[in-house]
């Protein structure tokens, strides 16, 4: 099998220190996390930026600050978001424009559940689209999120209309507590593994409880992995874990259990296709 690709998602753009004290938020603590991810083992940090309220934000100049300080500290493959819910596609594109090796591109419409209130994330195909070209022109590496089947007539849509290099990194997102998510069980995630396209490369995110589990069928079954306090807060059930870095650590004993050695950052942009931009 390939070398395993780990991500660290180290703080989204929904929960924030009041599901876990651990989760970061301001640049300094961002770029710190990453780091220590990038010693526990992960190659890619996924990243979303916060306001100095520690809310979520599309700011060109938070998203720079915080690339740039990673990599003045390692090399690991800075993944920014495109996502937020509530925020408007004029802005969640200016991270693109912070210069990130790579860039979430969410590939269809969910609403999320969180603490009693629906919080609707629309991704219309003419966004998605938008996206895509965006990406392209800049040379960034695309991870596709995918949080349920139906959203692979849009990555057939990108790939038809060439908007798309091969090889198509594609990340099944399970178990999203809301409308158009896909339970993270092992029968849905071999459904969505059935569903991918040739030339793809696949990631297994697991949102929650199901975070673990979905992570060592990903091992198990040549694909890649998603860690992280975005992801998840617990480590295990009742037991906050204490940093993105044990989740990854965590990830690396599994793998070298299971005979899958860990990729290195070079070797992950080997893998997926990705030049060097710092």
């Amino acid at each position: 099998m390939e070398k395993l690709i780990i991500t660290a998602a180290l703080t989204g753009g929904i929960h924030g220190k009041e599901a876990n004290p651990a989760l970061p938020q301001q640049p300094d603590e961002i770029i710190q996390a990453a780091y220590d991810c990038y010693n526990a083992g992960a190659s890619i940090v996924h990243i979303h930026a916060r306001d100095k309220e520690g809310k979520q934000t599309a700011s060109k100049e938070i998203f720079s600050e915080i690339n740039e300080g990673i990599r003045a500290r390692c090399p690991l493959i800075i993944q920014n978001t495109t996502g937020g819910p509530g925020l408007p596609i004029e802005k969640r594109i200016s991270s693109l424009d912070a210069n990130p090796d790579s860039a979430s591109l969410n590939c269809g419409s969910v609403v999320f559940f969180y603490q009693g209130k629906e919080l609707p994330f629309i991704n219309y195909r003419s966004e998605i689209e938008a996206f895509a070209k965006a990406m392209l022109k800049r040379n960034i590496k695309p991870e596709l999120e995918l949080y349920n089947p139906s959203m692979f007539l849009e990555v057939v849509n990108l790939i038809q209309k060439q908007l798309l290099k091969p090889p198509y990194y594609i990340n099944l997102v399970m178990g999203v507590n809301g409308m158009g998510g896909f339970p993270g069980t092992t029968e849905n995630v071999l459904t969505m593994i059935r569903c991918l396209p040739e030339h793809s490369i696949f990631n297994v995110s697991g949102i929650g409880k199901c975070q673990l589990a979905m992570n060592t069928i990903a091992i198990l079954l040549g694909g890649h992995v998603r860690t992280g306090l975005e992801d998840n807060v617990f480590y295990k059930k009742g037991q906050l874990a204490s940093s993105n870095a044990q989740l990854i650590e965590r990830i690396v004993k599994l793998a070298n259990e299971l005979g899958r050695d860990i990729a290195s950052p070079s070797e992950a942009r080997n893998i997926l296709g990705i030049g060097d931009r710092s």
